[in-house]
C-alpha cells in the first residue's frame, strides 16, 4: 500500500504561484508513475501531469503545459508541482496519484491522496 498527502494549497490571485506538495509513505515511490489530476467545481477528474520514476519524462495537458513543473525526488519520497501564472480556470482540487502505467485517465492510478483544495482568484 501507498499513502500519499497533498499539502500546499490555498487562495492566490490570478497570476500568482503556488507550489504544491506530495508526501508519500508505505512503499517506495521509485518503481511508479507519479502524475497530479484535479477536479474543477461540479466537473470530471482531468489529467494535469505526469512524470516517470526515473523522472526522465514528464507529459502536460495542454492547458498547464508552460506554466506548470512536475518533480519528484525518489529519495525522500515526495512529488511536487509547480504552479505558475495561475487562472480561475485552474480552481479545483488538486490529487496527487501513484500508479504503475504512463496514462493520463485516472482509473489507471490505484493510489489517490486525498486531495488539496486550489482556489484562484480574479
Amino acid at each position: 500500500q501507498v499513502q500519499l498527502v497533498e499539502s500546499g494549497g490555498g487562495l492566490v490571485q490570478a497570476g500568482g504561484s503556488l507550489r504544491l506538495s506530495c508526501a508519500a509513505s508505505g512503499r517506495p515511490l521509485s518503481s511508479y508513475v507519479m502524475a497530479w489530476f484535479r477536479q474543477p467545481p461540479g466537473k470530471e477528474r482531468e489529467f494535469v501531469a505526469r512524470i516517470r520514476w526515473s523522472a526522465t519524462d514528464t507529459y502536460y495537458s495542454d492547458s498547464v503545459k508552460g506554466r506548470f513543473t512536475i518533480s519528484r525526488d525518489n529519495a525522500k519520497d515526495t512529488l511536487s508541482l509547480q504552479m505558475n501564472n495561475l487562472k480561475p480556470e485552474d480552481t479545483a482540487v488538486y490529487y496527487c496519484v501513484a500508479g504503475t502505467l504512463w496514462s493520463a485517465t485516472p482509473t489507471r492510478y490505484g493510489y489517490w491522496g486525498q486531495g488539496t483544495q486550489v482556489t484562484v482568484s480574479s
